[in-house]
């Protein structure tokens, strides 16, 4: 198992989201990553890239400054959260509180597959409406507007776990699962979130549309139209469905989302790759998504599935599977069988259940196991 090193330590290897995967067409309309030694050379190369990033947190003597207005802001929202669940299970009516819940469960479907398989990953491909209705409740889930969310977890993966990790995981749980957002950005973040690639956003008309009028249309779909649904139709007071529609709804949500940056960065198994601080975590797969399957997905970021095939708790690639069947979904990209069993035996912490026995110097890339 690796260690994660900490802040005054020089930081462990760094990698990026691969910026082209040679594909084969399959029947079934998905692509896969060509297989064998072309597809294992092609995983080696841009992890060596990323290696060779030159990491220069040691020129800056960092003081970390908490930004008092958004700690305050946390904690508020968190005691509102707390009333807002209350009310939930006291006064406010039955469904109002299945109201609240479906929007988050919807809003963070919306994240998952939208927000990070389709946008930041590239991983498929949707039509218009499937783009536009990921984009509506991604902006209900109140995760900033998309562009920035983007652009933030292109950086997470280009800089993993080093000071130019905006969560950076080697600070520890607090800082990588909500402390980052309370503090200064360190100088690293701001100097590496300059790299990022987001040409392609920046020709998307509908992430640019949400990104110009984000303010205006996270007050009306995010706050208003919560709140004031359950009033106008079953008669909820404004009070109860202010409180557990919008606060206690955003508040949980947003810390079943930072459990990806934090829980899945430190408990857990790494079976695919040792060399990197992401782990195995099926507590925040079951209620992240299926996003918690993190060793696996900062292995093979290219995976629409973000987790081994057959793997539980993955009610996203569920959902992309469903909209494939349908036509409203393409062009699925996905690392083969024979290049996870390979990195797995090689580069693994020998914890997969079937790969983890494999000695590598046994391993035949032709065996079946």
């Amino acid at each position: 198992m690796s260690t994660v090193q900490t802040e005054t330590q020089t930081i462990h290897k760094v990698f990026k989201v691969p910026t082209k995967v040679t594909k084969d067409s399959t029947p079934n309309g998905k692509t896969k990553s060509s297989q064998g030694d072309e597809e294992e050379l092609h995983v080696e190369k841009y992890h060596e890239m990323n290696n060779n990033e030159e990491d220069n947190s040691s020129k800056y003597e960092y003081k970390m400054e908490i930004v008092w207005f958004n700690a305050i802001g946390f904690l508020i929202l968190h005691l509102g959260a707390l009333y807002g669940i209350f009310l939930g299970f006291t006064r406010a009516k039955l469904l109002t509180f299945l109201w609240a819940a479906a929007l988050a469960y919807i809003s963070a479907l919306a994240t998952t597959m939208g927000a990070h398989r389709l946008y930041t990953h590239r991983t498929f491909k949707a039509n218009k409406w499937i783009r536009g209705a990921l984009v509506f409740f991604q902006t209900v889930a109140g995760q900033n507007c998309l562009w920035v969310w983007i652009r933030d977890h292109r950086q997470h993966h280009k800089y993993s776990d080093t000071h130019g990790d905006p969560h950076n995981s080697s600070r520890g749980f607090f800082f990588c699962h909500i402390g980052w957002l309370m503090v200064r950005k360190h100088p690293e973040v701001l100097k590496k979130g300059k790299t990022i690639d987001m040409s392609d956003i920046n020709q998307d008309p509908i992430v640019m549309f949400q990104k110009k009028y984000y303010k205006t249309l996270f007050m009306i779909i995010a706050i208003a139209l919560p709140s004031v649904i359950p009033h106008i139709c079953w008669n909820e007071s404004l009070w109860n469905s202010f409180f557990l529609c919008f606060v206690a709804r955003l508040v949980v949500s947003l810390n079943f989302t930072w459990l990806v940056n934090s829980a899945a960065h430190i408990y857990g198994t790494r079976p695919f790759s040792k060399d990197i601080a992401p782990v195995e975590n099926w507590f925040v797969s079951l209620f992240g998504l299926g996003e918690g399957w993190h060793n696996y997905h900062h292995t093979f970021p290219w995976d629409y599935r973000a987790a081994e095939f057959g793997q539980h708790f993955n009610v996203t690639t569920t959902v992309i599977d469903y909209c494939t069947r349908k036509g409203w979904v393409y062009d699925l990209k996905y690392a083969s069988p024979e290049l996870v069993k390979r990195h797995s035996v090689k580069k693994g912490d020998g914890s997969h259940p079937i790969y983890g026995k494999i000695h590598p110097d046994d391993f035949d890339p032709a065996e079946n196991y």
